[in-house]
């Protein structure tokens, strides 16, 4: 029955429509860039049929230790500014690329190699990006 819940929880605030100017996006970006965290790129996936969220937001750090405080630094701050925590996160054993779900938004933390091997932007390159360096 905690199942059934969860997924209802997920559906009521995934009908909440986000814009590249929400507050949580905002926040993530500034989480991000508070602990160096490098090539920040935002996908716009709304019109996007297959998108499984309204927008990812990637980002790579040179060494695992960051890819940790990168990614507790995001979760700290969503808390702290949105009051949110997030749906689901995974990646925290390994270090190599830590997921954030925050149902409407998903946040990747990569090792620049992840980055690179796995290459998230080409496989969503239908989407809108933007960049966003300091």
């Amino acid at each position: 029955m905690e199942q059934l819940a969860s997924l209802t929880n997920r559906k009521k605030k995934s009908a909440t429509r986000l814009t590249k100017n929400s507050k949580i996006i905002k926040t993530i970006i500034a989480a991000i860039q508070e602990k160096k965290g490098e090539n920040i790129i935002s996908l716009d996936l709304r019109k996007i049929n297959e998108a499984v969220a309204d927008f990812f937001i990637i980002c790579e750090a040179g060494n695992q230790p960051q890819v940790r405080a990168i990614a507790e630094n995001v979760e700290a701050r969503v808390n702290m500014a949105c009051e949110e925590n997030p749906y689901h996160h995974e990646g925290y054993h390994n270090l190599h690329w830590v997921l954030i779900d925050y149902v409407n938004v998903v946040v990747h933390v990569m090792l620049s190699e992840d980055r690179k091997f796995y290459k998230l932007e080409e496989m969503w390159s239908d989407a809108a990006a933007e960049e966003h360096d300091e």
